[in-house]
């Protein structure tokens, strides 16, 4: 099959839908997108917005790994998305520093998210904090009150 444009972006579109909810593609990824394509296979690996990377197509199972600037653009303007995780604000500057997210300290978590979905990390003023991936399910997140929730691969304030 010849990839085209539009049936790429049908395909993002398509991906993100089900990763983070209905319609939520088509306002995650505008038609000005761009993609890069791995060298090897030919196929979707990065997606950019405006010259600047805002998600990454994982090899491994086929979902996106998001940037903070689209993690970002689903907290103000996605409201029905999914994915979501809420922390307690007493431990926000930790989160969005980098650090990893403890079960005690989640406060919300989505009923959809399973272990290794990308999660966005929100405060409970609904700020965004961080992205990551989930280690525990959202029933695991529930019940235990000790141990690493979410590993944090990006957080909104960078160390230099």
């Amino acid at each position: 099959m010849k990839y085209t444009v539009e049936n790429q972006l049908d395909k993002i579109r398509g991906i993100a839908d089900y990763q983070f909810g209905k319609n939520v593609g088509e306002k995650l990824f505008p038609e000005n997108v761009t993609f890069e394509l791995s060298k090897r296979t030919g196929r979707i690996r990065f997606i950019n917005l405006n010259g600047e990377r805002i998600a990454t197509l994982r090899p491994t199972d086929g979902l996106f790994s998001l940037s903070i600037k689209a993690a970002k653009h689903l907290v103000e303007n996605i409201p029905t998305a999914k994915g979501f995780v809420m922390l307690q604000n007493t431990v926000s500057k930790y989160i969005a520093e980098g650090g990893d997210a403890f079960a005690v300290h989640i406060v919300q978590v989505d009923d959809e998210i399973h272990a290794k979905d990308e999660v966005v990390i929100i405060d409970e003023d609904r700020q965004l904090l961080a992205v990551g991936r989930a280690i525990l399910s959202a029933p695991e997140i529930r019940a235990f009150k000790t141990g690493v929730a979410v590993k944090v691969r990006h957080g909104t304030i960078s160390k230099i």
